[in-house]
């Protein structure tokens, strides 16, 4: 089965202001290298989803430092960078003819925001026939709540999409 990572919304607005880290952020971003690097080695596409506020007086607004792509992912010139401006990395994007032309089938996912751009993904990717996608366990993130912990919200998600929209995959098998 063709794979692809999708590497989604780690921006520098989760690492540069502390009020907006995601959980165990230095962790995830560690977590996220060793998968890209895996992906890398194993030659399977890597397609970053950068989330693009249309208000340009907005911090994700294209452009501003804010909505980068974390200077510190593991990034080539190769990989594919598509931008998107809802939670659903593939409305009104390339992202699905993308997977087409790859002649993709199985998804990987990894990223932010996990109740938001990642549910949202994970969601409309098994609603297009993308059924047997895998989620890398402790390589994707989000920000407390006011009434839950990142944490909570992280397993909370885990335990839905677990055998229904996901297969749940330990880090170990992408080192």
């Amino acid at each position: 089965m063709k794979q692809a990572l999708i590497v989604i919304d780690l921006q520098e607005i989760f690492f540069s202001e502390e009020k907006n880290h995601l959980y165990q952020y230095e962790q995830l971003l560690e977590n996220v290298n060793t998968v890209i690097n895996w992906a890398k080695v194993k030659e399977i596409p890597v397609i970053f989803i950068q989330h693009t506020d249309q208000n340009p007086s907005d911090e994700m607004a294209k452009g501003k430092y804010a909505w980068e792509l974390h200077k510190g992912l593991y990034r080539e010139s190769n990989d594919i960078v598509i931008e998107k401006i809802t939670w659903d990395a593939f409305y009104q994007t390339t992202l699905e003819e993308t997977l087409k032309k790859l002649d993709i089938e199985q998804l990987i996912f990894v990223g932010a925001q996990t109740e938001f751009c990642l549910d949202t993904t994970i969601r409309i990717a098994y609603s297009k026939g993308y059924q047997h996608n895998l989620l890398v366990k402790g390589a994707h993130s989000t920000l407390n709540s006011n009434q839950l912990s990142a944490k909570q919200i992280i397993e909370h998600h885990e335990s839905v999409w677990n055998n229904r929209f996901v297969q749940m995959q330990p880090l170990d098998l992408y080192k």
